[in-house]
């Protein structure tokens, strides 16, 4: 027994005043409305109402029932409908984590224009580099940089690929010299990211030939600016996205190394529940989360 629609069909029955109208009414055959009242009083082992061949009542208990069913039908209906803007419009509070690196240099400055976009719509941003569980924790969307996905019920979009560089200042490759591979790497004072997925080797890639290297260093840090300072101070080399450090690299206060290697790629994804039911404010901030990072859309 469909325990919904058996409710609805005994309601329907009521207040059409018979098992025709309300087949009718439901689009139902007469057999089948029949089938879902003999159904709800088996299950409920209570006769909801008096039939004969002319006329239909309501017994003393199915007189008590459907006023509960109705009360609960209208309040489903009424919860239902309350959904409409949340799906077509969006609005409501939106919670998202995002790391502080990429948000402070890409996106933090672009939050006030999505607000402006759709002013029906809140902003919880929490900014935090820890790999948080939405579920679990109440978010709708994460925003993640990763060089590889775990396996997950998530729905994830790819939103921009990060592009790495290795750099440091030139005071420090004066001292220590320039690598010219690699491998030269081992030697090397390396700042290290330790969030990052391959923290510990570095992998590089020319043509066909592929060098995996370990890094080590004094300096091991959890943000990618803090990284960058310390390359600024002239503390070493790190391998770190292009974005965080395009200007130091213009202006010469960061140099390029091994520019003829092409070191792994970082992407930055939009994590999220479901693509089912998609609620319309998840759905305007993916859109804005492309547009400003520059993915095309699919």
């Amino acid at each position: 027994m469909d325990h919904l629609t058996a409710l609805k069909v005994f309601r329907q029955v009521v207040e059409r005043g018979g098992f025709a109208a309300a087949s009718r009414q439901m689009g139902l055959s007469p057999a089948a409305v029949s089938k879902n009242i003999a159904e709800l009083e088996t299950h409920l082992a209570a006769r909801l109402l008096n039939r004969t061949t002319r006329r239909m009542s309501l017994t003393e208990a199915g007189a008590r029932y459907y006023e509960q069913v109705a009360r609960i039908l209208d309040d489903l209906s009424e919860a239902e409908q309350s959904l409409g803007p949340l799906q077509h419009e969006p609005s409501g509070t939106l919670r998202v984590s995002a790391p502080m690196s990429l948000s402070l240099v890409r996106l933090s400055n672009a939050m006030p224009r999505f607000l402006q976009r759709y002013p029906q719509v809140s902003l919880d941003l929490n900014l935090e580099d820890r790999r948080i569980d939405i579920v679990k924790e109440g978010y709708d969307l994460a925003i993640r940089g990763t060089d590889r996905l775990e396996d997950s019920s998530l729905v994830a979009r790819k939103l921009m690929t990060l592009d790495h560089v290795l750099c440091g200042a030139p005071a420090y490759f004066e001292r220590h010299g320039v690598p010219a591979s690699p491998l030269a790497l081992r030697d090397m004072e390396c700042v290290q990211f330790t969030l990052s997925g391959h923290a510990d080797e570095w992998t590089f890639k020319r043509g066909e030939q592929a060098e995996r290297v370990p890094v080590r260093g004094r300096y091991k840090v959890s943000s990618s600016l803090a990284v960058r300072d310390a390359l600024r101070a002239g503390f070493g080399v790190s391998l770190v996205p292009r974005v965080y450090v395009q200007q130091d690299l213009d202006s010469g206060a960061l140099q390029a190394v091994l520019r003829d290697w092409k070191p792994d790629e970082t992407y930055v994804y939009a994590v999220y529940p479901s693509r089912r039911h998609m609620v319309a404010k998840v759905r305007a901030f993916v859109d804005f989360l492309l547009e400003e990072l520059g993915a095309p859309r699919e």
